[in-house]
């Protein structure tokens, strides 16, 4: 017969409550107790009844994640690692795509406010558009990025940081001729805005005038638009001496043209990306970059979330992630940000 939660609780020596919060993940269980609990889930095979759950709880046992562009490499690991995450936690993973679309984000916002999912990590891209400025009563969110907001809960990352420590770390040895790919064009994305931000912040510090031209727009970020955007950069511009991209797949498409143009990396320009995304590694040459913890993104996410679900009135908490530079071939040897 299939177990039950009393089953599991007498197992493991605790109260049926006690095992629907591990198994919920909504309320915070001691490292021992939860270690019990999940050994006697374990020993007894139990599977929850998301069916009878949400009957009794009013909750679908659903979340969903909506990225911008899942065809990306870096959507997808932080997918791999959100369901990964969520499942751990007994719940199921609605994956969309807003396709940088904001019109598609109030769709998913008013679908999670009718209950269809019991909550939404979002994604979204731009600054002045997300559904979060919108008035009226938000459902249990959690936001990822670099969208600034004060409503609901978000994870996050300085990347106005980050992209200062990449721009000072390529500027070492007296580089001064320093572009950047991925400046927004005719789109708004946050994103390309605060790393463009930090991009200039670097080059004030150094004493080196904004130049616009380095800062190349690229609208589509892929390795084929960044493709296209260099191309049309170097055929009326003189190379740079680093180019700093703002995600590794813009990385990626750099490197391919630098050398079927016959230049050199690092011997004749420095390139970098951001995210540390796994092909990054493979690479030729391999890819210098800013690393994020997609994994603990994806935990702080399903946690702040969850969270909000046992609790709707608490005021907004913000998680800020580290980073950290890793150096590879594409730059040759840095040695971190200089001032």
């Amino acid at each position: 017969m299939r177990a039950t939660v009393k089953d599991v609780a007498a197992r493991a020596g605790v109260s049926p409550k006690t095992v629907s919060n591990v198994v919920n993940g909504l309320v915070p269980v001691s490292e021992g107790t939860r270690a019990r609990v999940e050994a006697a889930l374990a020993e007894l095979d139990y599977v929850p009844n998301l069916s009878a759950r949400g009957l009794r709880n009013g909750r679908t046992g659903v979340i969903a994640l909506a990225l911008p562009d899942l065809a990306t490499p870096y959507s997808a690991e932080l997918a791999h690692h959100v369901v990964e995450v969520a499942h751990g936690q007994g719940w199921n993973v609605q994956i969309e795509e807003t396709g940088k679309d904001p019109h598609r984000e109030f769709e998913l916002v008013s679908r999670a406010r009718a209950n269809l999912v019991d909550g939404l990590i979002l994604n979204p891209v731009a600054l002045d558009e997300s559904a979060i400025r919108v008035g009226g009563n938000l459902p249990p969110m959690v936001l990822l990025g670099e969208v600034s907001q004060q409503r609901v809960d978000q994870v996050v990352v300085d990347n106005i940081a980050a992209a200062r420590d990449m721009t000072l770390a390529l500027a070492g040895g007296g580089r001064r001729r320093i572009a950047v790919l991925g400046a927004n064009g005719t789109s708004r994305s946050a994103t390309a805005e605060v790393r463009t931000r930090g991009y200039r912040d670097a080059l004030a510090r150094l004493g080196i005038p904004a130049d616009p031209a380095l800062e190349i727009a690229c609208d589509e970020w892929t390795p084929g638009g960044s493709a296209a955007a260099l191309r049309a950069f170097l055929a009326g511009h003189e190379l740079p001496e680093a180019l700093f991209c703002f995600t590794d797949s813009l990385a990626i498409g750099a490197l391919s043209v630098l050398a079927k143009a016959g230049h050199r990396v690092p011997g004749d320009i420095l390139v970098a990306g951001f995210d540390d995304v796994a092909d990054g590694q493979y690479a030729v040459p391999a890819l210098t970059t800013i690393s994020v913890d997609k994994r603990a993104m994806a935990q702080n996410a399903v946690r702040l979330l969850t969270e909000r679900m046992a609790e709707r009135r608490k005021g907004p908490v913000q998680v800020e992630l580290p980073y950290r530079l890793v150096i590879r071939a594409s730059t040759g040897q840095l040695h971190g940000p200089v001032a």
